[in-house]
């Protein structure tokens, strides 16, 4: 069966009302982005967090209410929550790699957690206090002049990130092409070694870090593929593409093989999610202690 793309997307995802500006040079090493989340008043639907497969340091204001310093792990399956009260959030999001040598942690030790920043033993522990009285144009160049006299790195560590990078590179442009062998061997390493790479500098394997890429770039194409119909005088949208070549473009076997993935990680499937029709909404993680 053919199913086509007719509704815009009506859950809200914090990827949706999140602004990103990217972390200067200097920064690139241990950080990837700073994502602002404004304050969020229309408390009305369901919020969804898609899966990442990224540590990020949240910095948590409430309105009326206190500010926290937060460490949210690898996300491997999508979150639904209601928000009880207006906050705001800034998001610094960790390069491949950087979690040990900023938080003192494997990422493995992050996946599907919350963590206060100030309970972790890491270098910016150290900092948790001063991240969360600035504002999001200050904190880049807070860190610039803060880091680089707390972290010193061998060659090892730098040369296991560039080996990070250039698999995450791989990954993202043929998802479903090339066999872990066949990349670890284009890497000069072996499967055991990427797998290792991997779980200690992302949180998640490879074949799972794929996954959530190829997921998260699916609702992607979907956001923009909608974003550019047009309504009919019905309220409807016209159909442009369907699941089926949707699957097709971000690398799954068939339309079968990304509607089972996408419930996995989604919790519904595709369908369901563009319907609005998802989980119910759960309180927020409680944090969680090392």
């Amino acid at each position: 069966m053919t199913t086509m793309l007719r509704t815009a997307p009506v859950v809200v995802t914090a990827d949706l009302v999140e602004a990103t500006v990217p972390a200067p040079e200097s920064l690139r090493p241990w950080f990837t982005e700073l994502g602002r989340i404004p304050t969020m008043r229309d408390l009305a639907d369901s919020f969804a967090h898609i899966p990442q497969a990224a540590t990020t340091i949240v910095l948590r204001t409430q309105e009326s209410g206190p500010r926290e310093a937060l460490v949210i792990g690898p996300q491997t399956r999508a979150l639904y929550s209601h928000p009880n009260k207006p906050a705001s959030c800034l998001r610094l999001r960790l390069a491949p790699g950087a979690a040990r040598p900023l938080l003192g942690v494997p990422a493995a030790l992050l996946t599907d957690r919350v963590i206060r920043l100030a309970d972790l033993p890491g270098v910016a522990a150290g900092l948790a206090d001063e991240l969360i009285e600035l504002s999001a144009d200050e904190i880049f160049q807070f860190l610039e002049s803060a880091l680089p006299q707390r972290i010193s790195e061998d060659a090892t560590r730098r040369a296991q990130r560039e080996v990070l990078r250039s698999a995450i590179t791989a990954l993202s442009a043929e998802p479903n092409v090339r066999s872990m062998r066949a990349l670890a061997a284009d890497l000069a390493v072996s499967e055991r070694q990427l797998r290792n790479l991997f779980t200690a500098g992302i949180g998640v394997s490879p074949k799972h870090f794929a996954r959530i890429d190829r997921l998260r770039r699916t609702l992607a194409q979907v956001r923009t593929t909608l974003s550019t119909q047009l309504p009919t005088s019905t309220g409807d949208y016209e159909p442009t593409t369907t699941l089926a070549r949707l699957a097709a473009d971000n690398g799954y076997f068939d339309q079968s093989h990304m509607t089972a993935d996408f419930r996995t990680l989604m919790g519904v499937p595709p369908s369901s999610f563009l319907r609005g029709a998802v989980p119910a909404p759960s309180p927020c993680r409680p944090l969680n202690r090392l």
